[in-house]
């Protein structure tokens, strides 16, 4: 049984200034997207690394203002409206993927826009980066202490404190599977199909199924949100609602480009 190593969220004090180690995964995500963008720009005649570092702003922005709005909205609007400070502590977490997305689709039509570009080259050349940030994203999940999974005895349980029952249970550590899943397995499922030349949206729309997919999946394993619980039949959470029109919007890009070129040819 794996036991629950209970990391400072603190990762480094100077005085009052307090430095977290979610905010650090957050770097260490934008800064493996400029490294490994700038790395496969050299590949292509459309992107630089001036081009990175000038979408990558957009994209944080995106990120950080997506992911905390999106989480208000979907998961937690009740308590916002009660104690609306709230929303600027991101260190303490809250941040949804799915509101996330939104910002970032939102950052790459602007970009797109400035550049005079399609917005579907923009995601096609973005998506294979995106799986560093939810890593690391999902590392600092796990140092905070958040999102855990059920209770049970399988042997892939950790041993962690339940404030609630008040007693040390054994939980999935569902922070690490979506690490594993959304972040390694999906990058290298995206870094060997984008190695050929693809139709215009297909790796993007590959990178929602894979990471909409494995997001509901790991949704059986995960604890909904205590304020919102399951929303339907006991098992359907806020997650797999989400990830659903994510699947749906992937398998179109997929297919539907595929069957174009296709049928032009």
């Amino acid at each position: 049984m794996w036991q629950y190593p209970h990391i400072d969220p603190v990762a480094l004090s100077l005085g009052p200034l307090h430095i977290h180690w979610y905010g650090l995964m957050y770097l260490a995500g934008f800064a493996s997207f400029y490294f490994y963008g700038s790395w496969i720009a050299k590949k292509t005649n459309d992107w630089n690394s001036d081009k990175i570092s000038d979408f990558l702003f957009y994209g944080a922005m995106g990120v950080i203002l997506g992911g905390r709005i999106g989480y208000i909205l979907f998961y937690d609007l009740s308590h916002y409206i009660d104690a609306p400070l709230d929303a600027l502590k991101v260190w303490q977490g809250g941040m949804s993927f799915h509101g996330g997305l939104i910002g970032v689709s939102i950052a790459m039509w602007l970009y797109a826009r400035k550049v005079q570009m399609s917005v579907l080259a923009v995601a096609d050349f973005v998506a294979p980066l995106v799986p560093f940030g939810l890593f690391f994203g999902r590392i600092g999940n796990f140092i905070n202490g958040e999102l855990w999974g059920r209770v049970t005895d399988s042997p892939l349980g950790m041993a962690v404190y339940d404030a609630q029952l008040g007693q040390v249970v054994t939980k999935y550590p569902t922070q690490l599977l979506e690490a594993f899943l959304e972040g390694i397995v999906l990058f290298v499922i995206l870094a060997i199909y984008s190695r050929k030349e693809r139709p215009l949206g297909s790796v993007a729309g590959v990178f929602l199924l894979g990471y909409g997919f494995f997001r509901f999946v790991v949704e059986f394993y995960r604890v909904p949100d205590s304020q919102l619980g399951y929303l339907w039949l006991d098992w359907v959470t806020m997650g797999q609602i989400l990830s659903l029109p994510m699947m749906l919007i992937g398998l179109f890009l997929i297919f539907y480009r595929s069957f174009s070129v296709s049928k032009k040819s």
